[in-house]
């Protein structure tokens, strides 16, 4: 990674604000009121989407939330694009797996170039299919809205897919997917499950991502957040589980590291609060 004193610098000048334990680095653009996954390529380069019924296109910021660029993603319809995570070259990944009724049958991730090369306003993508061989039903009653997703990182030469339970009564557990990161059709691996707690307000989970040096994982609801560490195998959930509250009960949507024990986090627009874009240390 790249020299971070700029960001240490700037944690020294964040106010802590009424946010709990969340220090608001800048206001995310007006113009994006639905962020819904981050990634960060290098210390100034943030890139942003939003979800179901915005445009097919991926923004870069920069941490003082300047708009610096837009890129149109070709052969990528944003069906309801709810994360981002990216590989060890800066390719990027869009998952396209939104799925809040569980009636999708077109789930995929969007795989494309490190966009800060591109010097064009496009970006083309290669389409990464997937389905879950556990849901038999698109039509299923509240109980059974079990497929929604929000939530990936990229680890090993794969896509770990988090699910965000929707069901009715509220059970509290996610899934998670195992999807090879390379173009075609797949059968999603399902390979552990997650029990996140009993509060539906803020035990769905919303974004997750892996830290450089592959060593943290973390996953977050609104206003929680889960560490998880010492995991050796895809089931991650084996290793340690430190849970947070944040202390704050915004709409968050996306977080990403920026270094290994640095998150940056964002929230949607919900009235007149949110729209901003956060760090968090991890102790």
């Amino acid at each position: 990674m790249r020299n971070y004193l700029k960001l240490s610098f700037l944690l020294l000048l964040v106010s802590c604000g009424n946010y709990g334990q969340l220090s608001v680095v800048a206001n995310i653009p007006d113009e994006f009121k639905e962020t819904s996954g981050l990634v960060v390529l290098d210390e100034n380069s943030i890139w942003l989407i939003e979800d179901k019924g915005n445009k097919d296109e991926i923004y870069k910021v920069d941490a003082k939330g300047n708009w610096l660029k837009t890129l149109k993603v070709k052969n990528g319809k944003n069906h309801d694009w709810e994360d981002l995570t990216k590989d060890k070259d800066n390719n990027v990944y869009i998952g396209d797996f939104g799925n809040n009724n569980s009636d999708r049958d077109n789930l995929k991730v969007l795989k494309i170039p490190n966009p800060d090369n591109e010097s064009g306003d496009t970006i083309e993508a290669e389409q990464i299919e997937f389905s879950y061989p556990e849901q038999t039903d698109f039509s299923p009653k509240k109980k059974g809205l079990l497929f929604d997703a929000e939530s990936f990182f990229y680890w090993k030469n794969s896509l770990y897919i988090i699910t965000k339970n929707r069901a009715t009564p509220f059970t509290g557990e996610a899934f998670i997917y195992k999807v090879p990161a390379v173009k075609g059709k797949h059968k999603a691996e399902l390979v552990g499950t997650f029990l996140a707690g009993s509060d539906e307000n803020t035990c769905r989970i919303t974004s997750a991502a892996i830290s450089p040096d592959e060593k943290t994982i973390v996953l977050i609801g609104n206003g929680m957040l889960w560490e998880f560490t010492d995991f050796t195998e895809d089931n991650f959930t084996k290793g340690n589980i430190k849970t947070v509250d944040l202390g704050v009960r915004t709409q968050l949507e996306s977080v990403c590291f920026v270094t290994n024990t640095t998150l940056y986090l964002a929230d949607e627009q919900n009235n007149k609060t949110g729209n901003n874009l956060y760090v968090y240390k991890l102790n």
